[in-house]
């Protein structure tokens, strides 16, 4: 696997990017990531509607996908979802796949997500890579597992409205 250094590796749980998240318009610029777009699978907030999507509004949609069946989905108080990469017990999850500049992913999208959750590679259903969010360690205890097939969506459809 041909690897890319990241540019800030203190945000990612790996210090490389695998070569197929950075498509060959993007390459490498000054140690880290190019101006190019990379790609980024949204399963939350993020997604087309959500309450954080507007840094992926002038992106590139590439469409509905799913990870591979190699993930467990969580609920942070019915605020935002977060993945957890599992070896057995995995799933697939859906979400929503972009193309986005790298600045717009550093400058605009990653400030607006919550600490809880930490920028890596995940594998996308195809067997292709990606740029997530996933929950960091630590921070999963107490929280409600989302089982729903239509993901977070409908997962917060079931909900129904908040109480007011």
């Amino acid at each position: 696997m041909n690897v890319v250094p990241t540019a800030a590796p203190d945000v990612m749980t790996a210090d490389v990017v695998p070569a197929d998240v950075v498509p060959a318009s993007g390459g490498v610029s000054g140690g880290g990531l190019g101006a190019g777009p990379v790609r980024m699978f949204v399963n939350g907030q993020a997604m087309s509607g959500g309450s954080i999507h507007g840094p992926l509004a002038a992106a590139r949609f590439l469409g509905r996908v799913h990870t591979a069946p190699r993930y467990r989905f969580w609920s942070f108080d019915d605020e935002f979802p977060g993945l957890e990469p599992v070896e057995v017990g995995g799933y697939a999850v859906p979400g929503e796949l972009y193309e986005v500049s790298y600045a717009v992913l550093l400058d605009e999208l990653l400030p607006l997500e919550p600490p809880e959750l930490e920028l890596t590679v995940i594998e996308l259903a195809d067997g292709s890579g990606s740029l997530s969010m996933r929950a960091r360690a630590g921070t999963l205890a107490g929280r409600t597992e989302i089982r729903h097939a239509a993901g977070w969506l409908g997962y917060l459809a079931d909900l129904g409205p908040p109480p007011r």
